[in-house]
């Protein structure tokens, strides 16, 4: 990996010389615009829209419009002398409970690596925020950006997570229902029943993305020049009526779901290898002729007990 950041992580009278790299990288599925009829490459150009020429990237500046139209232009070295302290700091303002952290809030995350000098100083505080349960407050300045970060331990590193500005979050309180509406106890304990019977450790790996591995497909078969069919929209059933009806068939189908996959395993688990299985069979069949034929003796006295009783009853 390529470092994308060097400072130092800064609290108190103590700096931790670091390095940041990108800790995610995206593998979904990239396309080309092409032109439809030959598969041309579409191609655009950076054209100055006063002269009408191509300009390249090394003439390329950031330019901020004002209200009025006019156009300031800011340059690299400008961005440089911007004076912010997490330039080259990831400065820790405090440290809150991890728990006060809303999900929306985070944007990207970054491994931090200590210099080998500051190997103790960095373990010191990996170690200390992953016993606190607290994470810390930073604020550090990315690609020319300052920006609101938390800081955290997470197994044997610690973590820069980026974080959206309060102002960054749009307001949802104009999407939430307008009209009252009221729960039955029934329909909240068939909710929380269904949310039971789903309940278990988060494990990603579990899961795949169907969507790439259908798109590979489809251009495996365009290439083989085979017809991929497609699925059948499936039948939701209409509108609910019955709520709490409709969450107990949920219940039901994740418990045949877990039944289901619960066999599977232990079918997995009692499969032998094929060389171990023929005297198995041989000394299964041998038993169950066994037990049959134990099986015919015993209903055929039985069935004589119940011909003899039937027979002392006829004289009376």
């Amino acid at each position: 990996m390529r470092a994308i950041w060097r400072g130092t992580i800064s609290f108190g009278l103590v700096s931790i010389p670091v390095k940041l790299y990108t800790a995610t990288e995206a593998h979904d599925v990239s396309f080309r615009q092409v032109h439809e009829a030959d598969g041309g490459r579409i191609r655009y150009k950076r054209i100055c829209e006063l002269d009408g020429e191509e300009v390249p990237y090394s003439e390329i500046a950031k330019g901020y419009e004002l209200p009025g139209g006019e156009m300031v232009v800011l340059s690299d070295e400008d961005f440089s002398n911007l004076p912010l302290a997490s330039s080259k700091e990831i400065d820790v303002l405090e440290f809150v409970p991890a728990s006060q952290i809303d999900p929306m809030l985070y944007s990207k995350a970054y491994y931090a690596e200590p210099d080998k000098s500051a190997a103790k100083p960095y373990v010191l505080m990996r170690d200390t925020l992953a016993d606190s349960d607290r994470v810390a407050i930073v604020k550090v300045t990315l690609r020319s950006r300052e920006a609101l970060g938390v800081l955290r331990a997470m197994g044997d590193v610690l973590v820069v997570h980026t974080l959206l500005w309060p102002e960054e979050v749009r307001d949802a309180a104009e999407l939430a229902p307008q009209t009252e509406v009221s729960v039955r106890k029934q329909e909240v304990a068939m909710a929380s029943s269904y949310i039971d019977s789903l309940a278990a450790d988060f494990d990603p790996s579990q899961y795949t993305d169907e969507y790439k591995a259908a798109v590979e497909e489809l251009v495996e078969a365009k290439v083989a020049g085979r017809e991929i069919a497609g699925i059948e929209p499936q039948d939701t059933g209409g509108d609910v009526i019955d709520l709490v009806e409709a969450l107990r068939a949920n219940v039901q189908a994740a418990k045949e779901k877990r039944a289901g996959k619960a066999a599977g395993k232990g079918r997995q688990a009692d499969d032998e290898p094929a060389g171990e299985k023929t005297p198995a069979r041989r000394t299964t069949s041998r038993g169950s002729a066994k037990t049959a034929a134990s099986d015919g003796k015993a209903r055929g006295s039985a069935a004589s007990g119940t011909t003899r009783r039937t027979t002392r009853k006829k004289p009376a």
